[in-house]
């Protein structure tokens, strides 16, 4: 399952509710990340909210919790350029 699969899958859960509850009905869906799998029920326990009020409250402490398996080449962009000042990354040509 993807991050997006897993933030429409907590628009099923009945709000307000509490982390326990989403770990019960959903916490065993294993999100496929680019570096790894991590289950949803890990994810959430990792962001340090009891209740949520609505689903959109779910989906952004579940954004702001996913680890860093998440994350495909870290530190890198094609879009922004590194600021002046600032030693950036080694330039590489593929």
């Amino acid at each position: 399952m993807t991050l997006r699969d897993a933030a429409r899958l907590l628009e099923t859960q009945e709000y307000p509710t509490t982390a326990d509850d989403i770990k019960t009905t959903h916490g065993d869906f294993e999100l496929d990340l680019p570096n790894g799998t991590e289950t949803l029920g890990d994810i959430i326990d990792r962001a340090g909210d009891d209740t949520f009020d609505d689903a959109t409250a779910a989906q952004h402490a579940l954004m702001g919790a996913v680890g860093g398996e998440a994350i495909g080449r870290r530190n890198y962009s094609d879009r922004d350029p590194t600021p002046m000042g600032v030693d950036g990354p080694t330039q590489v040509s593929f």
